[in-house]
């Protein structure tokens, strides 16, 4: 969904770093995350923005967006079923190694 000025309250990315939580040490984001967010995203889902003027901005609503589709991209990955952590470089070279070796002997 995109931004709709004639609907929503954009709002420049100072103003929407007053709309987030307190987090570590009672301290809001920074203005450089919600540009981040905007730009980059937070595991592949990014914060809506216009550019207004040259400057970005975002809505109220957006950000309301943003932070449901995080939520419930977190709920799901937690509720589905237990995944192994990641494996390091090192341990998936050792063990495509061990399966080219089964295979080979016909295991």
């Amino acid at each position: 969904m995109a931004i709709d000025i004639t609907t929503e309250t954009v709002i420049a990315p100072t103003r929407a770093t007053h709309l987030c939580p307190e987090r570590r040490r009672g301290v809001r984001p920074n203005v450089a995350t919600i540009y981040r967010w905007m730009m980059n995203g937070v595991r592949g889902i990014r914060l809506e923005s216009i550019v207004v003027g040259g400057t970005r901005c975002t809505s109220v609503e957006a950000m309301q967006r943003f932070f449901d589709t995080l939520t419930s991209a977190s709920d799901a990955e937690h509720s589905s079923a237990v995944t192994p952590p990641p494996v390091g470089k090192s341990r998936q070279k050792t063990i495509e190694a061990a399966e080219h070796r089964l295979a080979r002997a016909g295991i």
